[in-house]
């Protein structure tokens, strides 16, 4: 799934065998909002990224800190050959 592609919240959420208050809570949405959501109100963008984060990328974001992003953004812009290579190693260890 691409950042620009359409998420369907319900069917991520059925796929993932959750009900509403267990896939939304991990957004810090209440379970009544994301149920607006998933019956076609307008998702703002950040509740877009992060349920794309969360439930479509996997990610822990309780692990993620402020640190992680200064480190990723020094390297992409201060080494951008190391952030690379570093990067496709973690993707060859995340396969293998």
């Amino acid at each position: 799934m691409k950042a620009t592609d359409k998420i369907d919240a319900r069917e991520i959420r059925r796929k993932l065998g959750l009900n509403q208050q267990q896939f939304w809570s991990k957004l810090g949405v209440t379970q009544s909002g994301g149920s607006r959501y998933e019956s076609g109100r307008n998702m703002p963008r950040p509740v877009q990224h992060l349920l794309r984060l969360v439930h479509v990328e996997q990610i822990d974001i309780a692990k993620v800190r402020k640190e992680d992003f200064e480190v990723v953004e020094y390297l992409k812009s201060h080494d951008s050959e190391l952030f690379k290579s570093l990067k496709k190693q973690a993707r060859a260890a995340k396969k293998g």
